[in-house]
């Protein structure tokens, strides 16, 4: 490295020159390779979706005294231990109520803070340590309230998690990698919702209490190598003036870059310092009419594919196959998403990929509706699962494509507003599909109709295949007339 740095040394002796050094052209060159202490990092970060992932006869009549649970289950289950068994609906369904409540407030709260006032890797550390310490205080919960306000508190945690973790990862590595490396977090989170399945069927014959304990503690213990080992974003970094920081940042993701990087760190321009630096927030994305609009329009195909994702498996059991046998595949089916995804995003533009997959993905749900009218069950079960797919690639394309629209100073809270879209479609999708029990199979028309239409808003984004992130909303406005200027020409 010492040979190529010599060279370029003498070339940058002239301080006119120094304008040349941009953060973003010296943080692309560095990262110009997928290496493994990047892959490590990304799983370092995406590990809090493995290791922690919190969702008869007529006895009411009897005394409480002349009955007991079947085999000491007793104290099993939740319903058990706080005698719901006839209570209300309401109350029995009270906590995973209180838990999705939670993850709306948490998204619109947190939504409200600048990005500049901590750090990603602050953000991630902060948030998963309260979700595992809430976790971990379930185990004494002494009735159903206590456990329902526990409950609303992970909610409101786990809804910063998952942002914190793809928004840190995409702004880690080169954006020619960004596709492949943000789907690492998705295949852990997914294995994450297996492990649980195996944790809950080895604690089977536990109580409950035991589940969470199994879960939380090993998210507590990865907290601490959170805070240890993972490094915070270069770019974020970049951005609150602390330039040094940055470089040692990139010297560790990149080691073999490092010459490079000491003989370029003295020409980048000089930053803003914090305290005179302006802060962006929420309001930002609604006072620019280019950062309302983006935000509108993802948030609308966002509901979309996200009552597609939520909806789609709900709606399955109208086609009147083996239950679990459907559901497993369904779940399976999310895997493959995981290499076709990066493959779209690398050898099409965004627009397209994202327009072709919603109109495949609602005409399968539309198909699968009227072939189960005609009893092909068979076939339209597969067309169900060729929904779902789309439905899922759908996420993971606009995923990738919602870090790319906005800067640095507003990724956080952007991202956030797309997670609002996808909770409020997961709050729809049960009730669409409970239309099922009076028409068989239209949720999936239902579904199929609102992938397809509101998918097609994307043709209202601009194609950001092949561009650098941007870090503040002035840079980006800028990169946007040049490329609007650009295009212009060519017409």
């Amino acid at each position: 490295m010492a040979d190529t740095s010599a060279p370029l040394l003498s070339q940058t002796e002239d301080k006119d020159t120094s304008s040349h050094f941009s953060f973003d052209k010296i943080f692309e060159h560095s990262l110009s390779d997928f290496g493994l202490s990047q892959i490590l990092q990304i799983i370092l970060h995406c590990l809090d979706h493995t290791i922690y992932n919190p969702a008869t006869s007529d006895i009411c009549g009897i005394p409480r005294s002349a009955w007991d649970w079947d085999g000491g289950f007793n104290g099993k289950s939740v319903i058990s231990e706080f005698d719901l068994q006839c209570s209300s609906s309401f109350l029995g369904g009270l906590p995973t109520s209180t838990f999705y409540v939670g993850s709306i407030f948490g998204g619109v709260v947190m939504a409200m803070i600048p990005d500049g006032f901590f750090g990603r890797k602050q953000l991630l550390f902060f948030t998963t340590l309260a979700m595992s310490i809430t976790g971990i205080s379930v185990y004494f919960s002494s009735n159903i309230w206590i456990y329902a306000f526990l409950k609303f508190v992970i909610g409101f945690m786990c809804a910063l998690v998952g942002t914190y973790v793809f928004v840190l990862i995409s702004e880690r590595v080169f954006a020619k990698w960004s596709p492949r490396a943000t789907m690492i977090s998705f295949v852990l989170f997914v294995l994450g919702f297996m492990l649980l399945s195996g944790i809950s069927y080895l604690f089977r014959h536990a109580s409950w209490r035991a589940v969470y304990l199994c879960t939380s503690v090993p998210a507590a213990v990865y907290c601490i190598f959170l805070y240890l080992f993972a490094i915070e974003s270069p770019r974020w970094l970049h951005l609150q003036g602390k330039n040094e920081e940055a470089i040692d940042v990139l010297k560790k993701i990149s080691p073999a870059n490092k010459g490079y990087l000491e003989s370029v760190s003295i020409w980048l321009p000089s930053k803003e310092i914090p305290e005179q630096a302006h802060r962006y927030t929420l309001k930002d994305l609604f006072i620019r009419k280019w950062a309302f609009r983006r935000t509108l329009v993802v948030m609308i195909i966002m509901l979309g594919s996200g009552l597609s994702y939520y909806g789609v498996p709900l709606a399955v059991r109208d086609i009147k196959l083996n239950i679990y046998l459907s559901e497993a595949l369904n779940a399976m089916v999310e895997l493959p998403t995981f290499v076709i995804t990066p493959i779209l995003l690398e050898k099409f533009s965004r627009r397209s990929s994202v327009v072709v997959n919603c109109l495949l993905g609602g005409a399968s749900g539309i198909l699968c509706f009227s072939l189960s009218l005609f009893g092909m069950k068979n076939t339209a079960f597969t067309l169900e699962l060729a929904s779902f797919f789309c439905g899922r690639i759908q996420f993971n394309l606009m995923a990738v494509y919602m870090v790319e629209l906005f800067p640095t100073c507003v990724r956080n809270t952007a991202t956030l507003m797309l997670r609002q879209a996808l909770v409020v479609a997961g709050a729809c999708s049960p009730i669409i599909a409970s239309v099922g029990r009076d028409v068989p199979s239209l949720p999936f028309t239902v579904f199929g109709l609102a992938m397809a239409g509101l998918g097609l808003f994307a043709l209202l984004l601009p194609e950001t295949k092949g561009s650098s992130l941007c870090d503040t909303m002035e840079a980006q406005e800028e990169r946007d007339r040049a490329l609007n200027t650009s295009q212009s020409c060519f017409k």
